[in-house]
């Protein structure tokens, strides 16, 4: 069983939670102090964190099996846990149905919108697995979905949405799009070949580069109207400094003829930047 569990962690790629985590209670912060005027409670950020995992665990389990037969044909994933046979897909769905158990719970232990919300966002977890079977705009719907984790924390401790929280949902979601076409662009040939459909294999690997910086341009933008809007100060302004760097320096690692260091433009530059701009605000909110 344990040995199954490490299979299934590896499988949904757990390290990647430092992407939506991270915003996720930055949501619940800004979205506490913009509304009440204090900091969110434990127990709050708690749920949010069960919420969270639940959310993304689903997502990602859900992607798998519904993706299993691309990935063994694909030659970069077909080593895959459910390709290569080292876990079943009626494993993975056990697992799927106890991740919506563990989100189904803890949104009932916040407010009543997290729940009225909830089948929202349980379709965008579930249809943006499908998208790339049919529209070059799936980077679209994937941002759509991660973005629903700082909207999903500023909703657990308001019970209400407002324009600073559509703000701050529509920047992950550009955040998201640019690093998720960046990553599409290692299987551009394959998607092409098996008629799947993304912005690289519909554009090409150059056009897509500069549609990804586009998004991430809107990022910045995004980002430096948050510390309009809100009383976000100087910490926050510090730490979006060193964002829009990493970022630059995301696109700066690849090239339409060079995508040698994909991996460390997807994964640790974003990694990083969740992180940092999540630990500025939490500086601000919280020290200042």
């Amino acid at each position: 069983m344990l040995n199954k569990v490490r299979i299934f962690m590896e499988m949904i790629k757990f390290e990647h939670t430092v992407f939506a985590l991270p915003f996720a209670f930055m949501g619940a912060l800004l979205g506490s102090v913009v509304v009440s005027g204090q900091l969110p409670s434990w127990a709050e950020i708690g749920w949010v964190t069960l919420a969270m995992v639940g959310a993304r665990t689903a997502a990602m389990s859900l992607n798998r099996v519904i993706d299993r037969a691309i990935d063994a044909k694909n030659p970069r994933t077909k080593n895959r846990a459910i390709p290569s046979g080292l876990i079943s897909s009626a494993e993975v769905y056990i697992f799927i149905a106890l991740s919506f158990i563990l989100l189904f719970w803890a949104a009932s232990q916040l407010n009543i919108l997290s729940m009225e919300l909830l089948p929202i966002a349980v379709f965008f977890l579930v249809f943006y697995s499908y998208t790339k079977r049919f529209t070059w705009l799936c980077h679209v719907f994937l941002g759509l979905t991660i973005a629903l984790a700082p909207l999903g924390g500023w909703v657990a401790v308001t019970g209400k949405i407002d324009f600073v929280a559509i703000i701050f949902y529509l920047t992950v979601a550009c955040w998201t799009c640019g690093f998720d076409i960046i990553y599409a662009c290692q299987d551009m040939e394959y998607d092409r070949k098996e008629g799947l459909h993304s912005i690289p294999s519909r554009f090409g690997i150059a056009k897509a580069l500069r549609i990804s910086r586009a998004f991430h341009i809107l990022t910045a933008v995004g980002f430096a109207s948050l510390f309009i809007m809100t009383e976000l100060s100087w910490w926050y302004f510090a730490g979006l400094l060193i964002a829009y760097a990493i970022l630059y320096y995301e696109h700066r690692l690849v090239k339409p003829d060079d995508l040698s260091k994909l991996q460390t433009a997807f994964f640790t530059m974003n990694g990083v930047l969740s992180i940092i701009v999540f630990t500025f605000t939490l500086f601000d909110l919280v020290v200042r």
